[in-house]
């Protein structure tokens, strides 16, 4: 477990570091759900660094964590998107000049509230590539990503059915976008899939046939 900090436009944010046991990799940033910096989102990091990544999850609330949806919806409809989107910028660039990170280029991975962000991730910096978002959230109708950032990108969503009805016609409009100016999307469906069923630290959500085959989905995207 490393603790470290970001210089983020002069401010020290706190973040969470793992390193693989072969003391390099390529780079990953682990993007928060709406609950925030939690031990889940630290154990994804912890995963991510044994599968052979240099994981970074940078905390987006500054250290504030919600225990129920209610306070969690609010601290996600509060979030700063240019403030995102600058910690997103920072941390990408602090993670590729790492020595331990192997190349400048850095994916991005985020879950519910992280996954919308994970897909506006590769429009806020040249170093970030790849991305993948479980069940994205997306409730900033007043951002306006530069999707031009996305040429010669890549994204990959990780769906949830149960999620269709509210956002798929928003993740079908990102798709258009990304496509349209250059980059490249893939849907990834689930059988009987349900929001947050990555989540093994919630029981009444967690499938866990469903979130194997997205983790080594995710993987296998990430290293391609």
């Amino acid at each position: 477990m490393r603790n470290v900090t970001v210089d983020i436009n002069g401010e020290e944010v706190p973040g969470y570091l793992q390193v693989p046991a072969a003391g390099h990799g390529p780079a990953v940033i682990v993007i928060q759900e709406w609950w925030g910096l939690v031990p889940h989102i630290e154990s994804v990091v912890d995963r991510f660094a044994d599968a052979g990544f240099v994981a970074l999850a940078v905390d987006h609330y500054r250290g504030v964590q919600a225990a129920e949806p209610n306070e969690a919806q609010k601290l996600m409809l509060g979030l700063n998107i240019a403030q995102v989107a600058a910690d997103l910028a920072a941390s990408a660039a602090w993670l590729s000049a790492r020595t331990e990170t192997d190349g400048a280029t850095v994916g991005t991975v985020g879950f519910c509230m992280g996954g919308g962000l994970a897909l506006l991730a590769p429009t806020v910096s040249d170093h970030i590539t790849r991305t993948v978002g479980f069940y994205p959230a997306t409730p900033w109708p007043d951002y306006a990503p530069d999707w031009a950032r996305y040429a010669g990108k890549a994204a990959l969503v990780n769906r949830a059915e149960g999620d269709e009805p509210g956002m798929g016609d928003t993740l079908r409009a990102y798709a258009e976008q990304i496509r349209s100016h250059g980059g490249s999307v893939e849907f990834a469906d689930y059988p009987a899939s349900v929001h947050a069923f990555f989540n093994d630290t919630r029981p009444e959500v967690y499938q866990e046939a469903n979130a194997h085959a997205a983790w080594q989905r995710t993987i296998d995207f990430l290293r391609s």
